[in-house]
């Protein structure tokens, strides 16, 4: 979709959407690459470090046979499948047949536990779900409770009463099936939002959202593709940050994806899994780059093209250890599972700012709104807000009316996020509208202090909230996780307090420091402050 160039207002310029009325996410990702020559989609490593190929070919003709399983066991057109798996070869597999059967995928986080995978297959009704052994032994202690739920897909070598082995199944029915010919704003997939606040929803998306986040995919990976590519992220396929930022947009491009089932982020294994494979493009989440700059990587077989990062800001701190580590910059990127890759950065095209999420991605109208949808003036803070209608943006969110409407105000979607914008149109992320800490008079953002926090040599992670003061409305708090070496101490919180008091402001230091030896997190790695704050 975009034109190389270094002059990003001429590409911003001249950019058109290019969506057709007619789009299914399976023909474009698989079947225009499956033309006989083996050409290779997927490169998936085990836990022991063999790998499996699997060629476009390959991926057609199993989702195809997959598809005509879930419909001669009764599912059709509109019903939701669901997939609860990590990276796999099953993962993409399943829904591109769900693609293709004009049904709507579902993807589930591996690490969910009960409570979190009963309400998002209750609130989806889903028909079908594809699960291994251990998401069984979780799902069949709820299963009772869910009586939408006709029918268990079971990958692994068992498949115990009321389940069905997924691969025999597969193998056993015909490869040949006619996708369904769906419109691009059909209804594709239901991604769950991370639930910071209150229940998650499920975001629904149409096809046409794949097309959507293409350019942002693009210009972030520095013109995205070129030859020899080769894509991987360590996050999990079932956050959009991973399966519409990385899985569909490589394929869609014909550029093979490596998956990769790790049981926790390993920096050293994720160093030398980018040098075995000859990974040249990743999606490495701020807090990957957190843990690999704490255990100083390196590693002269990786050769990396392209870094791109986001759902949390990065700050100065470790785009300097990218920089130095890996030879290029990294390039965030700004978005939601609502309305994702709206804003971006690419260092050809204007330098990067330390803190800035970067320009709106070509294609977006992003502005500084209130909550009526009125533009804000430059430099002053407001709500993230992006204009209507775009491609990327859900259909709405599932059997929820009312906080859809509530979503949008004045043609524009309400992030939910405080930002603003400087006079050469870089955007600057503040906090969650739920996360700003009043503090005697003063409104503060948390990720400022964070990123402060960061440039100590003693802090490897850290969370900042406010909590409760009878004379300053709130206090602010800081709960940091220490590098190896250091001690946590009354003199160690005095002086990281006494840092942040010399380095950002005297208003903006945490009067209450708090080590610990992890932060609580969603699945996708965003830090729960609502579980910080509810522990004072």
């Amino acid at each position: 979709m975009l034109t190389e160039t270094n002059d990003y207002d001429k590409l911003c310029r001249e950019f058109r959407w290019e969506i057709p009325p007619r789009f299914n996410i399976a023909t474009a990702c698989c079947d225009r690459h499956a033309d006989g020559t083996s050409r290779l989609a997927l490169i998936y490593v085990d836990e022991g470090g063999s790998s499996r190929h699997v060629s476009f070919d390959e991926l057609a003709d199993l989702s195809r046979r997959f598809a005509n399983v879930l419909k001669a066991d009764g599912l059709a057109a509109g019903d939701r499948v669901a997939l609860f798996l990590s990276q796999s070869v099953e993962l993409p597999l399943a829904h591109l047949s769900a693609f293709r059967a004009g049904m709507v995928s579902i993807p589930l986080f591996a690490l969910f536990g009960e409570d979190a995978l009963e309400f998002r297959l209750a609130n989806s009704g889903a028909k079908a779900i594809v699960t291994d052994a251990s998401g069984w032994e979780k799902l069949a202690k709820i299963r009772h409770k869910l009586p939408d739920l006709k029918k268990v897909y079971l990958v692994g070598n068992e498949a115990p009463a009321g389940t069905k082995a997924f691969w025999p199944a597969l193998k056993a029915a015909s490869a040949d099936f006619a996708t369904v010919d769906t419109a691009a704003d059909d209804p594709a997939m239901i991604i769950y939002t991370s639930g910071t606040t209150g229940n998650p929803k499920g975001a629904l998306h149409a096809h046409r959202v794949l097309l959507g986040h293409l350019p942002n995919v693009e210009m972030v990976h520095d013109f995205f593709p070129r030859t020899d590519d080769v894509m991987w992220t360590p996050a999990d396929w079932a956050w959009i940050g991973a399966i519409f930022d990385v899985l569909f947009p490589a394929l869609y491009h014909g550029v093979p994806v490596v998956g990769h089932r790790a049981r926790k982020f390993d920096p050293q294994a994720a160093m030398q899994l980018m040098a075995d494979h000859k990974i040249r493009n990743v999606f490495l989440p701020p807090t990957a780059l957190k843990l690999m700059r704490q255990a100083e990587v390196k590693h002269p077989g990786v050769r990396l093209r392209s870094i791109f990062s986001g759902g949390e800001a990065l700050g100065a701190e470790l785009l300097n250890w990218v920089r130095a580590t890996f030879g290029i910059e990294v390039h965030e990127a700004y978005g939601q599972t609502e309305c994702n890759l709206c804003v971006g950065n690419n260092a050809r095209l204007f330098p990067i700012r330390p803190g800035s999420m970067g320009k709106a991605t070509p294609g977006f109208d992003v502005r500084i709104i209130d909550e009526h949808g009125n533009e804000v003036p430059r430099g002053r803070r407001g709500i993230i807000g992006v204009g209507q209608p775009n491609p990327v943006t859900m259909i709405e969110y599932w059997k929820n009316p009312e906080a859809t409407q509530r979503k949008y105000a004045g043609g524009f979607l309400l992030t939910g996020d405080l930002g603003w914008q400087d006079e050469d149109g870089y955007f600057w992320y503040l906090s969650r509208e739920d996360d700003v800490i009043t503090t005697a008079g003063y409104r503060v953002g948390p990720s400022e202090i964070e990123d402060c926090l960061l440039k100590h040599p003693a802090v490897a992670m850290s969370a900042v909230v406010g909590i409760p003061d009878p004379v300053r409305t709130e206090s602010i708090k800081a709960w940091i996780v220490l590098r190896p070496g250091f001690a946590a101490s009354d003199s160690l919180a005095r002086e990281i307090q006494e840092f942040v008091k010399v380095k950002l402001a005297a208003h903006e230091y945490p009067r209450f420091v708090q080590f610990a030896d992890s932060l609580p997190m969603t699945a996708t790695g965003k830090v729960l402050r609502r579980e910080l704050r509810a522990l004072g």
